[in-house]
């Protein structure tokens, strides 16, 4: 199956997004978007050539093509397509998509989130493209491990990491992330070196101290709200841990400005 490699880091510029109405005038085209990707969630049966490579249109399959690349379509009747034509950018590491692929479970996600940008393009376009960048993610993740340009995060690690961004504020413990993760406690530890380079407990330690480095910079909490929100509601067990891994107490962290993250979003 041919792959293709879209940047996803920035917002599309949206182009168009409809319904595709084909068929009637016609069982076969050809045609090309010299500057524009094609995505199109099918909802009939068809063939679809790309480049010269034959894929076959099942309903609930979705397809992304890039620009310049020529498409044969051959219709067997009155076919419907929901579809977007946009502009992706340069920035980011690009994501390996299939040109088609089912959506399977993500179906009626996908469906709705373009159905929305279809309602809101024509008044709201900001809505629409922040519609069909969350469908550009989540068709970015229909694809088997195997087929992703990066490699895959094992689900026990992406389960744990999701549970400490969820409980920074509270207490949490390797066995009981383990067992939500549903390994045990010495495999995690293992999956956790393997995908971040730490344990378990320095991750949590450095996502404290990155979350409460934010708050320090960016907002006007008081410290001992700060400290409450990253889990460490001892004062003085709060700076320790702000000197140690930030190298200056709460107070000198929150002197010294926006944080690097916060200038490269402004």
């Amino acid at each position: 199956m041919q792959t293709v490699l879209a940047p996803l880091d920035d917002p599309p510029a949206l182009a168009a997004v409809g319904i595709g109405v084909h068929g009637p005038a016609g069982h076969v085209d050809v045609f090309s978007l010299p500057d524009l990707w094609q995505l199109h969630l099918y909802g009939y049966d068809a063939d679809l050539t790309v480049d010269g490579t034959e894929h076959e249109i099942r309903p609930g399959r979705v397809s992304l093509v890039p620009p310049g690349t020529e498409v044969r379509y051959r219709y067997r009747g009155r076919s419907e397509h929901l579809y977007a034509h946009l502009r992706l950018g340069a920035a980011g590491t690009p994501q390996g998509i299939p040109v088609i692929q089912p959506a399977g479970p993500e179906l009626d996600l996908l469906s709705a989130q373009l159905r929305q940008a279809l309602a809101a393009w024509p008044h709201t376009p900001a809505r629409a493209t922040a519609e069909v960048w969350a469908a550009l993610w989540r068709i970015a993740r229909l694809a088997p491990p195997r087929e992703r340009s990066a490699p895959a995060v094992h689900p026990a690690v992406a389960a744990a990491t999701a549970l400490i961004e969820a409980r920074l504020a509270g207490s949490l413990t390797v066995p009981e992330i383990a067992r939500a993760a549903g390994v045990s406690h010495n495999h995690l530890t293992r999956l956790f070196r393997a995908a971040t380079g730490e344990t378990v407990v320095g991750y949590i330690r450095a996502r404290r101290m990155e979350r409460a480095r934010h708050f320090l910079r960016a907002t006007t909490l008081s410290i001992p709200a700060v400290a409450a929100s990253v889990g460490i509601p001892d004062l003085q067990a709060f700076n320790k841990a702000c000197r140690r891994e930030l190298g200056a107490s709460p107070r000198g962290i929150r002197g010294a400005g926006p944080a690097p993250r916060d200038e490269a979003a402004r």
